[in-house]
């Protein structure tokens, strides 16, 4: 893999391809709201990407970059999405790319931790606007939205573990155990006491096992297919001693959640590779945490690390169709983008890793883990350290860090700028304008950025044609690098999966658990 300075324009940047915007209306694609808009030529009226209402035919129907275009053009916006709840204004273009920002930020627990004051600021806006954008896109405001993420979640825990009642409150976030027993109440019409009996009647074969204090396992919803021992492979062969351990089936790291550490262990059975498509698969996820107050964060990051919202029937069917890579979907159906537990981690470990070889990468790595992360006693063979936090990091001296000098200014100064909030990778701000903040940085090029933005930011058209694993995987499928780059516009909206399918053709299988030392620093 490797940096370059060429750019690399973000999906539709330069101009809408029809059937690119297609294919996302096709699986009405949420990720896609905002950054175009489908008028109906039959109805007059025009739509987000994600609008619940039956997929016209492609024949008629128009994009159009904002809704001002739309409307120009004579179209009236739909009642059922609710593209532009306030004709003519001319920031409503982003509300929707609002929205969506803000109900990521509010599942990790951002409005429990910080209220409603500072999820407004890590959008950008002030809390009364957002709550307007919020009541119009989504029918409820920032509290409202986040009392009912907490409803779910205590659902999830009540049903899949065996947590005691209280303790089930406040790892839902509530402040207490009557405010989470009148909530779950008003919004199931049942008792936390009733929902727990009626999964007893239904048979403990549902529930999991608390094994230790602060220990659970629960399971995250997937849509199948699901490439799951793909996405272990992926994993294992980029993990960083003392951070990430794995072996077949299985996968754990360490978690640097905002009430302390934990630890992260996914069941990647080779069996859910298997299963029926268009189901819903069960992941096992098995969580120990310092403070059952974390449980929703930890969920959130370990949802986001699977790639849980992807819809696999949709990108399939698109990548399937394509002459290249259809081989490659029909090897690995269901192929996820692996996503991040931290978006700072993943950024500072992409400028670590530039211009080197993965296997050099993560030994580079591993040293700066084992000198600056933070110890901790996990139980786990191998998990010994969470990783430095961007604040540590900022304060290193570039000269001392066993990189090129140059690599380790970038790593210092995009993590200065983590630290201090110049450049946010919490899904709260634009790809766009994330992206630009971190070009403007010394030492981050294109590369860089845009691999950020598929792993940190879930961004699903990101293609990189200047990295070195893409024109390898490339050359051997018997195929012209320079050619196939050039064509790669046809992968859209979805080159992000694309990408993965053609890294995958050089990835080796899950190895066994090294033996681990006692002292990571000692290897180093």
């Amino acid at each position: 893999m490797s940096e370059t300075t060429s750019p690399l324009d973000p999906v539709l940047d330069r101009g809408l391809d029809p059937a690119s915007c297609y294919a996302a209306v096709s699986s009405r694609d949420r990720r896609y709201d905002g950054v175009f808009y489908t008028a109906v030529r039959t109805t007059g009226i025009y739509c987000r990407p994600s609008c619940p209402a039956r997929t016209p035919a492609a024949g008629n129907v128009t994009f159009h970059r904002s809704a001002a275009s739309a409307q120009a053009a004579g179209y009236r916006a739909c009642k059922r999405c609710l593209p532009d709840a306030t004709p003519g204004s001319p920031d409503w273009d982003v509300h929707a790319g609002v929205a969506g920002r803000a109900m990521r930020l509010i599942a990790d627990g951002v409005v429990d931790r910080e209220g409603v004051e500072g999820l407004a600021r890590r959008i950008g806006y002030t809390p009364r606007h957002l709550g307007r954008v919020l009541v119009a896109e989504l029918g409820a405001g920032p509290l409202a939205l986040a009392r009912a993420r907490r409803a779910q979640t205590a659902r999830v825990l009540v049903e899949t573990t065996d947590l005691s009642l209280a303790d089930v409150a406040f790892a839902a976030g509530f402040a207490s155990v009557r405010q989470f027993n009148d909530t779950v109440r008003e919004v199931y019409d049942a008792s936390p006491s009733a929902l727990r009996a009626r999964r007893s009647a239904a048979g403990s074969h549902g529930a999991a096992e608390s094994t230790a204090a602060g220990t659970l396992t629960m399971r995250l919803a997937v849509r199948t297919p699901f490439a799951a021992t793909a996405l272990l492979d992926f994993l294992a062969y980029h993990l960083v001693p003392g951070v990430e351990v794995a072996g077949p089936g299985w996968y754990a790291r360490t978690l640097d959640l905002p009430h302390g550490p934990g630890t992260l262990r996914l069941h990647l059975d080779p069996s859910l590779d298997d299963l029926e498509p268009g189901r819903t698969a069960q992941v096992a996820a098995t969580f120990t945490l310092t403070d059952l107050r974390d449980t929703g964060a930890a969920v959130e990051r370990a949802r986001r690390l699977v790639d849980a919202d992807c819809d696999p029937l949709a990108v399939s069917a698109h990548l399937g169709a394509d002459r290249l890579l259809a081989p490659l979907v029909a090897r690995h159906p269901g192929l996820r983008v692996p996503g991040q537990v931290d978006g700072g981690e993943t950024a500072l470990r992409t400028v670590i890793g530039q211009q080197v070889s993965v296997t050099g990468a993560r030994t580079v790595t591993g040293r700066i883990v084992a000198a600056h992360g933070t110890r901790v006693d996990t139980g786990v063979p191998g998990l010994t350290h969470v990783f430095p936090r961007t604040d540590v990091v900022a304060g290193l001296d570039p000269e001392t860090l066993p990189m090129p000098r140059t690599r380790g200014r970038a790593l210092v100064g995009l993590a200065a700028a983590l630290a201090w909030g110049e450049v946010a990778l919490d899904r709260g701000p634009e790809r766009d304008a994330v992206r630009e903040r971190m070009l403007a940085l010394p030492g981050i090029g294109p590369w860089t950025a845009d691999y950020v933005a598929m792993r940190a930011l879930a961004h699903p058209d990101v293609f990189l044609p200047t990295d070195v694993g893409v024109r390898t995987a490339l050359t051997r499928l018997g195929a012209d690098p320079a050619e196939a780059i050039v064509g790669s516009d046809r992968w859209r909206p979805w080159r992000s999966y694309a990408l993965l399918h053609l890294w995958q053709t050089l990835m080796p299988p899950t190895p066994e658990p090294a033996p681990q030392p006692t002292d990571l620093q000692e290897t180093n």
